[in-house]
């Protein structure tokens, strides 16, 4: 008896997780691209409830990342993507070498998009497009990291996700950035089974291409290399053929980004020679990233970390390697930027890439939850889930303005302004959304801008007895401090209007 006993427990163990298959023991026909025949697409088509739902999460993710793409104005720093995209290719460039927060790539796709048009669809195309190939991107890290489950449970969450729809519906490289990064992890994970050098010459050459996009793909890279180098030099005389396999990777990921990485390292002795005046420093960052990602509400925070935290747990207990990975990566990318917070500006959105840690963590912990209810029900309740927590969020977003009304600003100006009038930008960078609207010419007033007090005591010298608008944002109080042209606008100006919850102010001169 205690031979039989000890001969099923381990079958015990691992039954469940090989039964929970929601195509009932259906085998694809594609092996290869040769595979790919109408008929054998058909088939998986009909019978595939992987392929099934992973076409409507994709097709629903279409949906939000498109609906009313061009609703909200474009704000701050996607007027700063339309100024610099316009500009050339080497042009482009220079402002990058010169000190731009963000490497050129994506202003050079943004660059051949406005030989389309120029508006705010056509400047959020890609973002949204990038948003809704994340999808299927998903599904394949996390079939990769663990089963076709997990898979469409991190699509789901990618598809649902408050968060990475607002950034796919914004003019700014976070999306694309996203995106690379997911195929680096893909390929990265396929060639940490494959040992295979196509995959880790593709991880270095997607890593590559994410760098271009983002600067701070950059920690995740390294966290991913961190993490292989962690598996293998304990046996480094049985690994030495991946350690090979990495260090290609690392060459081409270097050939590929060498004019960057010269720039980058020049960057950031500039960034980091000043303290940051705006971003989040410290152990606050966390928290609020945990937030932001989780989609804004504290209830859905306290389930999805929640679930994480189980994900993790079972990531352990199915093969320790896989909870390193999760906790590695998690833990390092905020240990670096809780030490950057204090050097650089820092927000949640430059650590956009820890959705794919958070949402693989999610995903995992189907495996309790199916371990206690053995049923296929159960991956269906998570996507079910999911789509429910983020339904309140993604009505309120879709219900009203998400960014600064500078479209709005622009018209009550063009009501109120007169010919003669003068427009004051506070403080001065803010003129870029505002132009894109607003036609000085057009309006026939005189545009100035200005950010600290002493700029303003220039703007009201040179009006005479010219009507002054002073078109003012929070950015004032990062851009000047101490706070003097905030003291100034209490003591000459006064409030007749403002974007409440946008955070755009008007006033005249008292």
């Amino acid at each position: 008896m205690a031979k039989k006993k000890a001969g099923r427990e381990p079958e015990k163990r691992q039954d469940p997780f090989r039964e929970c298959d929601l195509d009932g023991g259906y085998e694809s026909p594609v092996r290869t691209i040769r595979d790919l025949t109408f008929n054998n697409i058909q088939s998986i088509v009909s019978k595939s409830r992987y392929v099934q739902s992973l076409l409507l999460l994709t097709v629903i993710g279409i949906f939000l990342r498109f609906y009313d793409l061009g609703f909200n104005s474009l704000w701050l720093d996607e007027a700063s993507t339309y100024t610099i995209s316009v500009k050339s290719f080497a042009d482009i460039w220079q402002v990058t070498a010169s000190g731009e927060f963000n490497p050129p790539l994506f202003y050079w796709i943004e660059h051949v998009m406005l030989m389309l048009g120029n508006n705010e669809v056509i400047l959020r195309f890609i973002p949204a497009l990038l948003g809704v190939l994340t999808i299927p991107l998903f599904y394949l890290i996390g079939k990769e990291f663990l089963d076709r489950n997990a898979g469409l449970i991190a699509a789901a969450a990618c598809a649902f996700s408050p968060f990475l729809i607002y950034y796919s519906q914004e003019a700014r490289a976070y999306m694309m950035m996203l995106f690379f990064v997911g195929l680096a992890t893909l390929f990265f994970l396929r060639a940490m089974k494959s040992g295979s050098l196509a995959h880790w010459v593709l991880f270095g050459a997607f890593a590559a291409l994410a760098f271009w996009a983002h600067f701070y793909a950059l920690v995740l890279i390294g966290a991913l290399v961190l993490f292989a180098l962690i598996e293998w030099v304990p046996r480094i005389r049985t690994e030495i053929g991946n350690l090979k396999m990495l260090v290609a990777s690392i060459v081409v990921f270097v050939v590929l980004s060498l004019p960057l990485i010269i720039v980058t390292l020049q960057l950031f002795v500039l960034r980091t020679s000043l303290a940051p005046t705006y971003g989040i420093q410290g152990l606050e960052l966390i928290p609020e990233t945990f937030v932001q990602i989780a989609g804004m509400n504290i209830f859905v925070v306290f389930l999805l970390v929640a679930l994480f935290i189980i994900g993790i747990i079972q990531a352990f207990r199915i093969e320790r390697s896989k909870g390193i990975f999760l906790v590695l990566i998690t833990v390092l990318t905020f240990v670096i930027s809780y030490v950057l917070s204090f050097k650089m500006p820092m927000l949640p959105r430059y650590l956009i890439f820890l959705s794919i840690v958070f949402f693989l963590g999610i995903a995992v912990s189907y495996h309790l939850v199916y371990s206690l209810w053995n049923t296929r029900t159960v991956v269906y309740g998570f996507i079910a889930v999911l789509f429910i927590i983020s339904a309140p969020v993604l009505a309120g977003y879709y219900s009203g303005y998400s960014k600064e009304d500078w479209r709005g600003v622009s018209a009550a100006l063009e009501q109120k302004a007169q010919p003669g009038d003068i427009v004051v930008s506070v403080p001065g960078y803010i003129a870029q959304p505002l132009d894109y609207y607003y036609s000085s010419s057009k309006a026939q007033t005189t545009e100035y801008g200005a950010t600290t007090a002493g700029d303003l005591d220039h703007v009201l010298a040179e009006s005479g007895n010219h009507t002054i608008y002073f078109v003012v944002t929070g950015d004032i109080s990062a851009a000047d401090p101490n706070g003097d042209a905030i003291q100034w606008l209490k003591n000459n100006a006064t409030y007749v209007g403002s974007d409440v919850t946008q955070g755009i102010y008007l006033f005249t001169r008292s």
